[in-house]
Protein backbone atom coordinates (compact mmCIF):
# COMPACT_ATOMS: atom_id res chain seq x y z
CA UNK A 1 0.00 0.00 0.00
CA UNK A 2 2.60 2.58 0.95
CA UNK A 3 4.19 4.48 -1.96
CA UNK A 4 7.47 5.77 -1.69
CA UNK A 5 7.69 9.96 -1.84
CA UNK A 6 11.73 11.29 -3.08
CA UNK A 7 12.29 14.17 -1.79
CA UNK A 8 12.49 15.64 2.05
CA UNK A 9 10.34 18.87 2.92
CA UNK A 10 11.61 21.88 3.67
CA UNK A 11 8.83 23.41 6.26
CA UNK A 12 10.40 25.01 8.81
CA UNK A 13 9.82 28.58 9.38
CA UNK A 14 11.53 31.41 7.72
CA UNK A 15 13.63 33.23 10.54
CA UNK A 16 12.42 37.21 11.51
CA UNK A 17 14.37 39.81 9.73
CA UNK A 18 15.06 42.47 11.88
CA UNK A 19 17.53 44.12 9.37
CA UNK A 20 17.49 47.71 10.11
CA UNK A 21 15.74 47.21 13.01
CA UNK A 22 12.92 46.52 11.48
CA UNK A 23 10.34 43.57 12.01
CA UNK A 24 9.69 40.89 9.72
CA UNK A 25 6.07 40.86 7.93
CA UNK A 26 3.65 38.18 9.34
CA UNK A 27 4.14 35.04 7.96
CA UNK A 28 1.59 33.45 5.64
CA UNK A 29 -1.10 31.40 7.91
CA UNK A 30 -0.77 28.61 5.01
CA UNK A 31 2.95 28.57 4.68
CA UNK A 32 4.85 25.98 3.34
CA UNK A 33 4.04 22.29 1.33
CA UNK A 34 1.92 20.91 3.57
CA UNK A 35 0.12 24.09 4.83
CA UNK A 36 -0.90 25.11 0.80
CA UNK A 37 -1.87 21.83 0.52
CA UNK A 38 -4.43 21.89 3.04
CA UNK A 39 -5.58 25.50 1.51
CA UNK A 40 -5.83 23.75 -1.86
CA UNK A 41 -7.79 20.68 -0.29
CA UNK A 42 -10.30 22.99 1.55
CA UNK A 43 -10.65 25.21 -1.55
CA UNK A 44 -11.74 22.47 -3.51
CA UNK A 45 -14.12 21.44 -0.85
CA UNK A 46 -15.77 24.40 -0.44
CA UNK A 47 -16.21 25.64 -4.27
CA UNK A 48 -16.23 24.98 -7.74
CA UNK A 49 -12.61 24.78 -7.83
CA UNK A 50 -10.40 22.41 -9.63
CA UNK A 51 -7.32 21.09 -8.82
CA UNK A 52 -5.26 21.55 -11.60
CA UNK A 53 -5.86 25.07 -11.87
CA UNK A 54 -5.29 25.64 -7.83
CA UNK A 55 -1.86 23.71 -7.73
CA UNK A 56 -0.97 25.40 -11.05
CA UNK A 57 -1.34 28.75 -9.11
CA UNK A 58 0.58 27.81 -6.00
CA UNK A 59 3.06 25.91 -7.75
CA UNK A 60 3.98 29.18 -10.55
CA UNK A 61 3.22 31.80 -7.12
CA UNK A 62 4.50 29.76 -3.36
CA UNK A 63 7.54 30.58 -2.43
CA UNK A 64 8.53 26.86 -2.58
CA UNK A 65 11.86 25.23 -3.05
CA UNK A 66 11.93 21.95 -5.42
CA UNK A 67 11.61 19.08 -2.72
CA UNK A 68 8.83 21.13 -1.45
CA UNK A 69 6.89 21.48 -4.96
CA UNK A 70 7.00 17.90 -5.36
CA UNK A 71 5.58 17.05 -1.82
CA UNK A 72 2.48 19.47 -2.43
CA UNK A 73 2.11 17.94 -5.95
CA UNK A 74 2.07 14.46 -3.82
CA UNK A 75 0.04 15.57 -1.54
CA UNK A 76 -3.01 17.28 -2.98
CA UNK A 77 -3.27 14.60 -5.57
CA UNK A 78 -2.40 11.82 -3.14
CA UNK A 79 -5.42 12.81 -0.48
CA UNK A 80 -7.91 12.90 -3.52
CA UNK A 81 -6.89 9.77 -4.73
CA UNK A 82 -7.43 8.22 -1.54
CA UNK A 83 -10.19 10.80 0.15
CA UNK A 84 -12.53 7.84 0.97
CA UNK A 85 -9.86 5.78 2.18
CA UNK A 86 -8.56 8.42 4.45
CA UNK A 87 -11.83 9.08 5.62
CA UNK A 88 -12.74 5.74 6.83
CA UNK A 89 -10.02 5.34 8.84
CA UNK A 90 -10.57 9.22 10.88
CA UNK A 91 -14.05 8.22 11.02
CA UNK A 92 -13.16 5.38 13.28
CA UNK A 93 -10.84 7.23 15.13
CA UNK A 94 -12.30 11.14 15.24
CA UNK A 95 -13.73 12.24 18.46
CA UNK A 96 -17.15 13.24 17.08
CA UNK A 97 -19.20 13.51 13.42
CA UNK A 98 -15.98 13.69 11.33
CA UNK A 99 -18.04 14.93 8.18
CA UNK A 100 -19.06 17.71 10.57
CA UNK A 101 -15.53 18.64 10.85
CA UNK A 102 -14.23 22.14 10.60
CA UNK A 103 -12.81 21.65 6.98
CA UNK A 104 -9.66 22.77 7.42
CA UNK A 105 -8.90 20.68 10.62
CA UNK A 106 -10.14 17.77 8.42
CA UNK A 107 -8.00 18.20 5.31
CA UNK A 108 -4.99 18.74 7.80
CA UNK A 109 -5.85 15.74 9.14
CA UNK A 110 -6.07 14.18 6.00
CA UNK A 111 -2.92 15.43 4.80
CA UNK A 112 -1.55 13.64 7.71
CA UNK A 113 -2.89 10.47 7.45
CA UNK A 114 -1.94 10.05 3.74
CA UNK A 115 1.73 11.12 4.24
CA UNK A 116 1.60 8.25 7.39
CA UNK A 117 -0.14 5.78 5.10
CA UNK A 118 1.51 6.13 1.83
CA UNK A 119 4.63 8.31 2.12
CA UNK A 120 7.51 5.54 3.84
CA UNK A 121 10.20 9.02 3.42
CA UNK A 122 8.19 10.61 5.55
CA UNK A 123 8.41 10.21 9.99
CA UNK A 124 4.96 9.61 11.52
CA UNK A 125 6.14 12.20 13.76
CA UNK A 126 6.97 15.18 11.05
CA UNK A 127 3.51 14.60 9.71
CA UNK A 128 1.26 14.76 13.33
CA UNK A 129 3.53 17.76 14.06
CA UNK A 130 3.22 20.07 10.93
CA UNK A 131 -0.87 19.08 11.10
CA UNK A 132 -0.97 19.93 14.85
CA UNK A 133 1.42 23.34 14.55
CA UNK A 134 -0.60 24.70 11.46
CA UNK A 135 -4.18 24.00 13.05
CA UNK A 136 -2.84 25.69 16.43
CA UNK A 137 -2.17 28.42 14.20
CA UNK A 138 -5.26 29.01 12.15
CA UNK A 139 -7.77 27.40 14.87
CA UNK A 140 -5.98 27.30 18.38
CA UNK A 141 -4.91 25.17 21.12
CA UNK A 142 -8.16 23.01 20.94
CA UNK A 143 -8.26 21.92 17.68
CA UNK A 144 -4.43 20.91 17.41
CA UNK A 145 -4.88 18.90 20.63
CA UNK A 146 -8.18 17.37 19.08
CA UNK A 147 -5.84 16.44 16.10
CA UNK A 148 -2.63 15.34 18.10
CA UNK A 149 -4.77 12.91 19.54
CA UNK A 150 -6.41 11.75 16.42
CA UNK A 151 -3.46 10.86 14.90
CA UNK A 152 -1.32 9.57 17.63
CA UNK A 153 -4.27 6.96 18.32
CA UNK A 154 -4.11 6.03 14.64
CA UNK A 155 0.06 5.63 14.64
CA UNK A 156 -0.68 3.13 17.72
CA UNK A 157 -2.96 1.18 16.54
CA UNK A 158 -2.12 1.13 12.55
CA UNK A 159 -1.60 -2.53 12.25
CA UNK A 160 -5.12 -3.05 13.97
CA UNK A 161 -7.18 -0.92 11.49
CA UNK A 162 -9.88 -2.63 9.46
CA UNK A 163 -11.56 -1.61 6.29
CA UNK A 164 -15.32 -3.03 5.19
CA UNK A 165 -15.22 -6.93 4.80
CA UNK A 166 -14.37 -8.18 0.99
CA UNK A 167 -16.99 -10.52 1.16
CA UNK A 168 -19.89 -8.43 1.96
CA UNK A 169 -20.91 -5.93 -0.38
CA UNK A 170 -18.58 -5.21 -3.73
CA UNK A 171 -19.43 -1.79 -3.59
CA UNK A 172 -18.93 -0.49 -0.20
CA UNK A 173 -15.44 -2.54 0.06
CA UNK A 174 -14.61 -0.93 -3.32
CA UNK A 175 -15.67 1.94 -2.31
CA UNK A 176 -13.51 2.81 0.79
CA UNK A 177 -10.60 0.28 0.24
CA UNK A 178 -10.35 1.71 -3.52
CA UNK A 179 -11.63 5.19 -2.84
CA UNK A 180 -14.36 6.06 -5.20
CA UNK A 181 -17.68 7.47 -4.56
CA UNK A 182 -20.63 4.57 -4.26
CA UNK A 183 -22.52 5.70 -7.37
CA UNK A 184 -19.79 5.43 -9.36
CA UNK A 185 -18.86 1.97 -8.15
CA UNK A 186 -22.11 0.89 -8.46
CA UNK A 187 -22.42 1.89 -11.80
CA UNK A 188 -19.57 -0.10 -13.52
CA UNK A 189 -19.70 -3.08 -11.78
CA UNK A 190 -23.45 -3.42 -12.94
CA UNK A 191 -22.05 -2.59 -16.32
CA UNK A 192 -18.34 -4.54 -16.21
CA UNK A 193 -18.35 -6.64 -13.42
CA UNK A 194 -16.74 -6.78 -10.23
CA UNK A 195 -12.80 -7.61 -10.97
CA UNK A 196 -12.99 -5.73 -13.98
CA UNK A 197 -14.22 -2.51 -11.87
CA UNK A 198 -11.76 -3.56 -9.33
CA UNK A 199 -9.17 -2.98 -12.23
CA UNK A 200 -10.22 0.29 -13.30
CA UNK A 201 -10.31 1.29 -9.92
CA UNK A 202 -6.78 0.78 -9.53
CA UNK A 203 -5.38 1.74 -12.44
CA UNK A 204 -7.63 5.16 -11.86
CA UNK A 205 -5.39 5.54 -8.26
CA UNK A 206 -1.76 5.00 -9.94
CA UNK A 207 0.11 8.04 -10.82
CA UNK A 208 0.27 8.30 -14.31
CA UNK A 209 2.68 8.89 -16.50
CA UNK A 210 3.65 12.18 -18.51
CA UNK A 211 3.46 11.35 -22.33
CA UNK A 212 5.15 13.25 -24.70
CA UNK A 213 3.88 14.24 -28.27
CA UNK A 214 6.91 14.64 -30.74
CA UNK A 215 6.51 17.36 -33.08
CA UNK A 216 7.80 15.78 -36.09
CA UNK A 217 8.30 18.90 -38.06
CA UNK A 218 10.57 19.63 -35.95
CA UNK A 219 12.48 16.53 -34.31
CA UNK A 220 12.38 12.91 -33.92
CA UNK A 221 11.20 10.70 -31.25
CA UNK A 222 14.74 9.41 -31.36
CA UNK A 223 16.94 12.77 -31.17
CA UNK A 224 14.27 14.46 -28.65
CA UNK A 225 14.95 11.27 -26.30
CA UNK A 226 18.54 11.62 -26.14
CA UNK A 227 17.96 15.60 -25.34
CA UNK A 228 16.26 15.05 -22.48
CA UNK A 229 18.26 11.90 -21.05
CA UNK A 230 20.95 13.80 -20.97
CA UNK A 231 19.36 16.02 -19.08
CA UNK A 232 19.15 13.51 -16.04
CA UNK A 233 15.46 12.73 -17.21
CA UNK A 234 13.78 9.28 -16.36
CA UNK A 235 12.21 8.74 -19.87
CA UNK A 236 11.45 6.04 -22.92
CA UNK A 237 9.58 4.87 -25.35
CA UNK A 238 5.93 4.73 -24.86
CA UNK A 239 4.59 1.05 -25.55
CA UNK A 240 1.27 2.33 -26.23
CA UNK A 241 2.32 4.91 -29.47
CA UNK A 242 5.86 4.10 -30.96
CA UNK A 243 6.36 7.42 -31.62
CA UNK A 244 5.35 9.07 -27.94
CA UNK A 245 7.75 9.19 -25.20
CA UNK A 246 7.01 9.04 -21.48
CA UNK A 247 8.36 10.19 -18.64
CA UNK A 248 7.81 9.82 -14.83
CA UNK A 249 7.72 13.22 -13.93
CA UNK A 250 8.57 16.16 -15.93
CA UNK A 251 9.03 19.10 -13.03
CA UNK A 252 9.37 22.67 -14.31
CA UNK A 253 7.96 22.28 -18.08
CA UNK A 254 7.69 26.20 -18.63
CA UNK A 255 10.98 26.34 -18.45
CA UNK A 256 12.66 23.18 -20.63
CA UNK A 257 14.36 24.26 -23.34
CA UNK A 258 13.37 21.35 -25.93
CA UNK A 259 9.58 22.30 -24.73
CA UNK A 260 9.98 26.08 -25.13
CA UNK A 261 11.31 25.35 -28.77
CA UNK A 262 8.22 23.26 -29.88
CA UNK A 263 9.56 20.07 -30.03
CA UNK A 264 7.08 18.05 -28.14
CA UNK A 265 3.43 18.77 -26.63
CA UNK A 266 2.27 17.05 -23.34
CA UNK A 267 -0.95 14.56 -24.70
CA UNK A 268 -1.92 11.74 -23.07
CA UNK A 269 -2.02 8.34 -25.46
CA UNK A 270 -5.48 8.08 -25.57
CA UNK A 271 -6.54 12.04 -26.37
CA UNK A 272 -3.74 11.80 -29.77
CA UNK A 273 -5.80 8.53 -30.53
CA UNK A 274 -8.78 10.78 -30.96
CA UNK A 275 -7.17 13.34 -33.04
CA UNK A 276 -5.75 10.62 -35.69
CA UNK A 277 -8.94 9.19 -35.78
CA UNK A 278 -9.92 12.45 -37.96
CA UNK A 279 -7.49 11.17 -40.52
CA UNK A 280 -6.87 14.38 -41.94
CA UNK A 281 -4.20 15.05 -44.72
CA UNK A 282 -2.23 17.97 -45.85
CA UNK A 283 -4.14 20.93 -47.64
CA UNK A 284 -7.30 20.20 -45.70
CA UNK A 285 -9.70 22.62 -44.16
CA UNK A 286 -10.65 21.66 -40.42
CA UNK A 287 -13.14 22.58 -37.67
CA UNK A 288 -12.13 21.78 -33.72
CA UNK A 289 -14.98 22.75 -32.57
CA UNK A 290 -14.30 23.13 -28.37
CA UNK A 291 -10.39 23.32 -29.27
CA UNK A 292 -9.15 25.00 -26.34
CA UNK A 293 -6.30 24.63 -24.97
CA UNK A 294 -4.82 23.09 -28.26
CA UNK A 295 -3.61 19.97 -27.35
CA UNK A 296 -6.28 17.98 -30.73
CA UNK A 297 -5.45 21.00 -32.83
CA UNK A 298 -1.75 20.68 -32.68
CA UNK A 299 -1.45 17.22 -33.11
CA UNK A 300 -3.87 17.69 -36.37
CA UNK A 301 -1.18 20.71 -37.14
CA UNK A 302 1.39 18.05 -37.32
CA UNK A 303 -0.51 15.53 -39.19
CA UNK A 304 -1.34 18.07 -42.10
CA UNK A 305 2.50 18.96 -41.86
CA UNK A 306 1.67 22.15 -41.43
CA UNK A 307 -0.72 22.58 -44.49
CA UNK A 308 -3.96 23.69 -44.78
CA UNK A 309 -6.80 25.47 -42.36
CA UNK A 310 -7.81 24.55 -38.60
CA UNK A 311 -10.23 26.88 -37.14
CA UNK A 312 -10.16 26.39 -33.78
CA UNK A 313 -13.39 27.40 -32.05
CA UNK A 314 -13.99 28.14 -28.09
CA UNK A 315 -16.44 30.23 -26.30
CA UNK A 316 -13.73 31.87 -23.73
CA UNK A 317 -11.28 34.11 -25.29
CA UNK A 318 -8.66 33.43 -22.17
CA UNK A 319 -9.00 29.28 -23.12
CA UNK A 320 -8.24 30.84 -27.05
CA UNK A 321 -5.42 32.77 -25.88
CA UNK A 322 -3.76 29.63 -24.28
CA UNK A 323 -4.40 27.83 -27.88
CA UNK A 324 -2.39 30.69 -29.63
CA UNK A 325 0.15 30.60 -27.25
CA UNK A 326 0.64 26.43 -28.11
CA UNK A 327 0.19 27.39 -31.90
CA UNK A 328 3.20 29.71 -31.24
CA UNK A 329 5.33 28.04 -29.92
CA UNK A 330 4.74 24.58 -32.30
CA UNK A 331 4.92 26.97 -35.15
CA UNK A 332 1.60 26.39 -36.61
CA UNK A 333 0.19 30.13 -36.70
CA UNK A 334 -0.25 30.03 -40.12
CA UNK A 335 -2.52 26.94 -39.98
CA UNK A 336 -4.56 27.18 -37.03
CA UNK A 337 -7.20 29.95 -36.81
CA UNK A 338 -8.51 30.73 -33.36
CA UNK A 339 -12.35 31.56 -33.32
CA UNK A 340 -14.44 32.23 -30.73
CA UNK A 341 -17.67 31.36 -30.90
CA UNK A 342 -20.43 28.71 -29.37
CA UNK A 343 -19.86 25.49 -31.11
CA UNK A 344 -23.74 24.94 -31.31
CA UNK A 345 -24.62 27.63 -33.50
CA UNK A 346 -21.17 28.36 -35.55
CA UNK A 347 -22.08 29.45 -38.82
CA UNK A 348 -18.63 29.34 -41.20
CA UNK A 349 -17.72 27.59 -44.37
CA UNK A 350 -17.90 23.89 -44.12
CA UNK A 351 -15.27 21.54 -43.95
CA UNK A 352 -13.70 18.25 -44.95
CA UNK A 353 -13.09 17.16 -41.32
CA UNK A 354 -14.88 18.63 -38.18
CA UNK A 355 -13.83 17.43 -35.08
CA UNK A 356 -16.34 17.62 -31.80
CA UNK A 357 -13.66 16.76 -28.59
CA UNK A 358 -17.13 17.36 -26.43
CA UNK A 359 -17.33 18.74 -22.92
CA UNK A 360 -18.20 15.55 -20.56
CA UNK A 361 -17.69 13.83 -17.40
CA UNK A 362 -14.31 13.23 -17.73
CA UNK A 363 -14.55 9.77 -15.71
CA UNK A 364 -11.91 8.40 -18.02
CA UNK A 365 -9.10 11.02 -16.31
CA UNK A 366 -9.19 10.38 -12.82
CA UNK A 367 -5.36 8.98 -12.38
CA UNK A 368 -4.56 12.49 -13.60
CA UNK A 369 -7.66 14.68 -11.98
CA UNK A 370 -8.62 12.67 -8.77
CA UNK A 371 -11.36 15.65 -7.72
CA UNK A 372 -13.45 14.64 -10.48
CA UNK A 373 -14.44 11.86 -8.52
CA UNK A 374 -16.00 13.79 -5.89
CA UNK A 375 -16.90 16.86 -7.95
CA UNK A 376 -19.52 15.00 -10.29
CA UNK A 377 -22.92 13.67 -9.66
CA UNK A 378 -24.59 11.38 -11.31
CA UNK A 379 -27.67 13.52 -12.99
CA UNK A 380 -24.66 15.49 -14.74
CA UNK A 381 -24.49 12.61 -16.74
CA UNK A 382 -27.45 13.11 -18.75
CA UNK A 383 -27.15 17.05 -18.31
CA UNK A 384 -23.86 16.11 -20.27
CA UNK A 385 -25.16 14.15 -22.79
CA UNK A 386 -27.91 16.44 -23.60
CA UNK A 387 -25.56 19.15 -24.46
CA UNK A 388 -23.14 16.73 -26.64
CA UNK A 389 -26.38 16.18 -28.50
CA UNK A 390 -26.78 20.08 -29.39
CA UNK A 391 -23.11 20.32 -30.33
CA UNK A 392 -22.75 17.56 -32.70
CA UNK A 393 -26.38 18.88 -34.34
CA UNK A 394 -24.77 22.08 -34.52
CA UNK A 395 -21.65 20.35 -35.76
CA UNK A 396 -23.34 18.29 -38.30
CA UNK A 397 -24.01 21.43 -40.90
CA UNK A 398 -20.28 21.85 -40.87
CA UNK A 399 -19.34 18.92 -42.37
CA UNK A 400 -19.52 19.34 -46.22
CA UNK A 401 -20.58 16.39 -47.96
CA UNK A 402 -18.09 13.63 -48.68
CA UNK A 403 -16.21 14.53 -45.33
CA UNK A 404 -16.25 13.46 -41.90
CA UNK A 405 -17.81 14.25 -38.46
CA UNK A 406 -15.33 13.25 -35.49
CA UNK A 407 -16.80 12.70 -31.85
CA UNK A 408 -14.75 12.16 -28.97
CA UNK A 409 -14.86 12.66 -25.07
CA UNK A 410 -12.71 11.68 -22.25
CA UNK A 411 -15.00 9.72 -20.25
CA UNK A 412 -15.81 5.38 -20.14
CA UNK A 413 -19.64 6.07 -20.15
CA UNK A 414 -21.84 4.68 -22.50
CA UNK A 415 -24.40 7.29 -21.89
CA UNK A 416 -21.82 10.17 -23.18
CA UNK A 417 -20.71 7.90 -25.78
CA UNK A 418 -22.55 5.44 -27.93
CA UNK A 419 -25.80 6.27 -26.63
CA UNK A 420 -24.59 10.08 -27.94
CA UNK A 421 -23.70 8.82 -31.60
CA UNK A 422 -26.34 6.47 -32.14
CA UNK A 423 -29.03 8.88 -31.37
CA UNK A 424 -27.29 11.16 -33.80
CA UNK A 425 -27.54 8.57 -36.20
CA UNK A 426 -31.28 7.81 -36.25
CA UNK A 427 -31.89 11.80 -36.50
CA UNK A 428 -29.09 12.12 -39.27
CA UNK A 429 -29.26 9.53 -41.93
CA UNK A 430 -27.41 11.46 -44.02
CA UNK A 431 -24.63 10.33 -41.68
CA UNK A 432 -22.95 6.75 -41.57
CA UNK A 433 -20.75 5.28 -38.88
CA UNK A 434 -17.29 4.75 -40.26
CA UNK A 435 -15.17 1.77 -38.71
CA UNK A 436 -12.04 3.18 -36.01
CA UNK A 437 -10.21 0.53 -37.23
CA UNK A 438 -9.80 1.85 -40.60
CA UNK A 439 -7.71 4.30 -39.30
CA UNK A 440 -6.38 3.56 -36.16
CA UNK A 441 -5.27 -0.12 -34.76
CA UNK A 442 -7.68 -2.80 -33.53
CA UNK A 443 -6.58 -2.73 -30.11
CA UNK A 444 -8.10 0.32 -29.41
CA UNK A 445 -11.47 -0.25 -30.67
CA UNK A 446 -14.90 -1.81 -29.79
CA UNK A 447 -16.56 -4.31 -32.02
CA UNK A 448 -19.35 -1.92 -33.18
CA UNK A 449 -16.24 0.23 -34.29
CA UNK A 450 -16.05 2.92 -31.80
CA UNK A 451 -12.53 4.15 -30.71
CA UNK A 452 -12.62 3.19 -27.02
CA UNK A 453 -9.52 3.01 -25.00
CA UNK A 454 -9.47 2.16 -20.76
CA UNK A 455 -6.66 2.75 -18.49
CA UNK A 456 -6.73 -0.85 -17.08
CA UNK A 457 -6.53 -2.40 -20.47
CA UNK A 458 -4.51 0.20 -22.27
CA UNK A 459 -2.63 2.18 -19.47
CA UNK A 460 -4.03 5.61 -21.10
CA UNK A 461 -6.75 7.64 -20.20
CA UNK A 462 -10.36 6.43 -21.31
CA UNK A 463 -10.82 8.08 -24.63
CA UNK A 464 -14.16 7.41 -26.89
CA UNK A 465 -14.13 8.63 -30.77
CA UNK A 466 -16.57 7.95 -33.15
CA UNK A 467 -15.32 8.73 -37.06
CA UNK A 468 -19.03 9.54 -39.07
CA UNK A 469 -19.35 10.51 -42.37
CA UNK A 470 -21.52 12.57 -44.44
CA UNK A 471 -22.91 11.02 -47.49
CA UNK A 472 -24.83 14.02 -49.25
Amino acid sequence: MTEEFRGESQDSETPDDTTAGRPAAEPPLHRGARGTAVKILTRIEQSDAYLDKLLDYELRTADLNEPDRRLLTELTTGVLRWQAKLDWVLTGFYHGEFTKCIPLVKNALRVALYQILFLTRVPFAAAVHEAVEYVKRLKGERSANLVNAVLRSIIRKINAITYPDPNGDPVHYLSVTLSHPQWMVRRWIARLGVEETQRMLEANNQRPPVSLRVNPLRTTPAELLARLQAQGMKIGRSDVLGDFLRATSLSGIGSNPEFREGLFSIQDEGAALAARLTAVEPGMRVIDLCAAPGGKSTAMAEMMRGEGTIVAVDKYEAKLRMLAEASRRLGFESIIEPTQGDARTLAVEPADVVLVDAPCSGLGVLSKKPDIKWKRRPEEIEQLAALQQEILDGAAALVRPGGHLVYSTCTIEANENEGVINAFLERNPEFELVRADTVLEARFTTDEGFLQTWPQRHGVDGTFGARLRRRS
